[in-house]
Order: C-alpha cells, then structure tokens, then sequence
C-alpha cells in the first residue's frame, strides 16, 4: 500500500509539474475539413535557450497516452537517459474509429483514415515545426489500431520518421503484405538512425499474440542496417500495464545512443577497441547525438572516462594526444582534453610542452571546482624541471 501511494505522489508530481508547460492548440485543418485540438509540452529550458533544438515526437489518442508518455520523457531527460522532447497530442476521442479505421478486406486505410494521415504529415508536422524549434528526430507513437496507422507511414519514399512506437498493436490481417510493399531496406539506404518498436504481451489474446510475433519475426529477418527492429515481448496481467511498462522500455532503447556508456555498451562495443578506435567510436557518439537530437551535450567526464585506460595502456598512451585533441573538439571548455596532451607530453619528458597544456587547462578551471588542487599539482610538479 504504501509503495502504492508513493508512486502516485510520483506521477502526480511529474504531472503537476508540466501542466503549466502544456499548451493547447485548436488546429484548423483544410484536410478534415475541420478543428482539431493538440496539446504541446514544451521541455523545460526551451524559453532560456534560443539556440538548441528537441526531438518531436507525435503522440496519437492524446486523451490517455500523451499523460503517460510526458511523464516519462520528463523521468528519462531528468536522468540523462534521453533528450528532452517537445511532444504532441493529437486528440481523437470523438473521432477515433474514423481517424484509424482501415479496410478489412484490404488492410488499407479508409478515406477518413487517410485524410487523418495526412492530416499528421501535412498539419499537424508543419505547424508544429514552423512554430518551434525541432531537431531532424521525429517519433510516432501510437496503441491499438492507431499503432496500425502509425506503419502506414513506413510507406513514405522520403524517411522523415525516425522512431515507430506501436504499443500494443492491433494489426490488420494484411499487415505483412503491406510492410513487404513499403520498400523496407530504402532506410539501410539513408544516413540516418530508424526504430520500429513493438511489444506483445501474455495478456494478449493468442490470435493477437501470433500475429504480432509473426511482424516481429518477419521484420527482424531482413536486418536492414540503420533500420533498428525492438521486439518487446512482456508477461503482464492486462493491456493497460502493459502500455505502462512499453513506454520506458521503448524510450530505453530509442534513444540508447544519447546516455552515456553502459557497462554494456562498453563490454560488447569498446573494450576490444584500439585507442584510435576507441577515440572514433566516442567522437562518433558524440556528432550522432548532436545532429539526431539537437543536444550539444560537449563530452560527458563519465565517458571520457570509459575509455581512459584504453588509451593509457594500450600502445605505451601513444595515443593521449588524439585523445585529448577529440575532447578539446567536442567540449572546448573542459580542462580534460589539455590534461591528456599535457599527459601526453609529460610522459614524452617534454616537459615545458606539458607545463603548458597543463596551465591552460587550470585556466579553465573554477577555483571552487574539488579538482583545481589535483589539477595545480601537475603545473608545481613540472615548475621546478
């Protein structure tokens, strides 16, 4: 009861805490031949920064999923663990069954259906990326038959939907045919980073069930590089828990690029790296980051870090200079990066090159920081060679 009543406060918190930041829009669309209300939530730290741009994601039936998906695009950016979002809801409670209604002989959209599509692709994108400032990162997310729309847009020769989120799909029988249609490898093709996640759950009917393993088994097999398939399978007691665990369990592995280095990501991708491999692989990182999600992040110290002693001990610490020169690139500011080439020099007993590096590096420094002292040791230590 009471681990209960502290999630409640929680979420409540969460959510009393981005109310205000919500706005609500009436958009008049010439396609519906009609008004249709959104809603907006713009992240924290918009206003203060004129310059950084956010990843949009689109949320369909806004009146039970967009609270939920806020609320924990709020926990991820919070915890480093993903960009802050401006997402969108877009409203469909007295619509619905015409907004996501397909053919069942057919599997294709109906009229309604395909003006609501281009609704989301002519509307609702434009307006909100003429009025705000959005990276290249566009997500979908969608639950039930609005997750079957959302494949739709698979169908699209310019790929300018990054993430698919169908949770807890409700496909059409002709589902496979249709993603056979819409010339899947195009995307290995683009120089660019997709993802189509879908979950399945025990509490799913078993016709529901088989038909989603079979899209997640028939997508997986074409590995299609760029092109990223999340196959989610959960064992939950009801449909609704099971949107509470796809949300995180999606934004985890969409935007697995932006936190910093697991101990996973280290054990399956870096440790067998050379130090000039190891330098690519995080200054790669890093300009992903910075051109998907618009966050100029500079470098975080725990990923410097990660890859500290492959460059030390690997090849005699040959390599600290282009270690430090890739820090000074990505993160200018930071004293790291003239620790290293200082390092690099000391090592060499080129020792006024290091006494150098090393003072313009506690230059940068502020004298509150716990390691100026640590830092002003290095200049004492060389002043007297």
């Amino acid at each position: 009861m009471i681990k209960k009543s502290l999630t409640l406060i929680f979420i409540l918190f969460y959510f009393c805490g981005f109310s205000q930041k919500t706005i609500h829009k009436e958009i008049e669309s010439y396609i519906l031949e009609t008004t249709r209300n959104i809603r907006i939530f713009i992240p924290e730290g918009y206003e203060r920064d004129s310059i950084k741009n956010y990843p949009l994601t689109i949320v369909l039936d806004e009146e039970y999923l967009f609270d939920t998906y806020v609320g924990n695009a709020i926990l991820f950016a919070k915890k480093d663990k993903a960009p802050a979002q401006i997402i969108v809801g877009i409203s469909m409670e007295k619509s619905k069954g015409k907004d996501i209604s397909y053919d069942i002989n057919s599997g294709r959209l109906t009229p309604t259906a395909d003006n609501f599509y281009e609704f989301i692709r002519d509307e609702v994108l434009f307006y909100v990326e003429s009025s705000y400032r959005t990276s290249p990162f566009i997500s979908l997310v969608g639950h039930g038959y609005s997750a079957n729309l959302i494949t739709h847009f698979l169908q699209e020769d310019t790929t300018f939907i990054n993430s698919f989120i169908c949770i807890n799909p409700s496909f059409s029988d002709f589902i496979g045919e249709e993603l056979a249609f819409y010339n899947l490898p195009k995307f290995g093709k683009e120089d660019n980073t997709f993802y189509f996640y879908t979950n399945n759950s025990t509490s799913f009917s078993s016709t529901k069930q088989q038909k989603i393993a079979q899209v997640q088994k028939g997508l997986s097999a074409l590995e299609i590089k760029n092109f990223n398939i999340i196959n989610d399978v959960m064992n939950t007691d009801s449909s609704v828990s099971a949107i509470s665990e796809a949300i995180p369990r999606a934004l985890t592995k969409i935007f697995e690029v932006y936190s910093a280095i697991s101990k996973e990501e280290y054990e399956n991708n870096i440790k067998d790296l050379a130090p000039l491999d190891a330098i690519s692989y995080l200054e790669n990182k890093y300009l992903e980051i910075d051109f998907l999600f618009g966050s100029n992040l500079g470098i975080r110290k725990k990923d410097i870090y990660a890859i500290e002693n492959i460059i030390i001990e690997k090849e005699n610490g040959d390599r600290l200079r282009d270690f430090g020169k890739m820090i000074l690139k990505l993160f200018p500011s930071s004293p790291l990066g003239d620790y290293y080439i200082g390092k690099y020099y000391e090592t060499g007993k080129m020792h006024k090159k290091a006494l150098k590096q090393y003072k313009i590096g506690y230059g940068k420094m502020n004298p509150a920081d716990p390691n100026a002292d640590a830092f002003y040791e290095n200049i004492l230590r060389l002043s007297g060679q």
